[in-house]
């Protein structure tokens, strides 16, 4: 199925959000809970799986969303039409500081795999599927398991990265090793394994966990400074704990570190 051909503009720096532009009977296809605002004329569908080619047919159509289980996504998807004469517009949030990265398949040879959580919308026609890992010690220890998203077909897909984005371009037989949780993406032909760090100090005492993502090029590789996970985590450990009392800049200190910091509350 060839994918809409969608344009499109990214707002924003930190929390960005992107408008897409669609002409008449044009569509585009999201994940749950990321739509932000649409114009007059635009119709909203939910839908089994992603409601491409690949999955045509009710019983495609199943396959397609059980697969989606699999990634720990809904069953359904969202899909927005443009039903009206004239362009209409669609806009799509970030759900978290971050950057959104535009995705030309047709640049991947029709394929990019990613994060289970990074896709965020794409333009009606692409395939969001599941992509499994051959190698055991990848799906034990990857931080992603044995699966992870793939987005194939001919049109434009959007995914989020925390925090900051680099992009690495590898050559062949090139090595670069991430931390499991800042990698967002990477095209077809890079080869992705799991890679001990070693050493009783470092697995122990380290702290960043007790394996690397080793990528091989050549290809392209996406990383982003701010996993939602260490995000996240970050929250929690600041959080107010069993007593109620937070763990804020003047914890040391008590009240009196509350009140110097202006933060009155004792």
């Amino acid at each position: 199925m060839t994918a809409h051909e969608i344009d499109y503009r990214i707002y924003g720096e930190e929390m960005q959000y992107v408008e897409i532009e669609l002409d008449p009977q044009e569509g585009v296809i999201a994940e749950a809970g990321s739509f932000m605002m649409m114009d007059d004329g635009i119709k909203m569908e939910t839908i089994f799986g992603d409601g491409s080619e690949k999955n045509k047919g009710f019983l495609g159509s199943i396959l397609g969303a059980g697969k989606r289980i699999l990634t720990g996504e809904s069953l359904f998807m969202t899909a927005f039409y443009n039903t009206l004469p004239g362009k209409k517009n669609v806009s799509f949030a970030s759900p978290y500081p971050g950057k959104i990265i535009p995705i030309d398949l047709t640049e991947f040879r029709g394929k990019f795999i990613c994060q289970k959580d990074a896709f965020l919308c794409a333009a009606k026609g692409v395939s969001v599927g599941i992509e499994f890992s051959k190698k055991l010690g990848r799906g034990l220890f990857g931080g992603e398991g044995f699966i992870m998203q793939k987005l194939e077909g001919n049109g434009m897909a959007f995914v989020h990265a925390g925090g900051t984005m680099a992009r690495k371009e590898l050559k062949p037989g090139e090595t670069l090793r991430v931390d499991t949780g800042c990698l967002v993406g990477f095209t077809q032909d890079v080869d992705y394994d799991i890679e001990f760090i070693g050493g009783i100090k470092n697995s122990i005492f380290g702290g960043e966990g007790l394996f690397y993502a080793k990528l091989q090029g050549p290809g392209s590789v996406y990383i982003q400074s701010l996993p939602f996970s260490r995000l996240a985590g970050r929250v929690l450990a600041a959080a107010p704990q069993g007593g109620g009392k937070d763990r804020g800049e003047g914890s040391i200190l008590g009240g009196l570190g509350n009140l110097l910091d202006g933060d009155n509350r004792f």
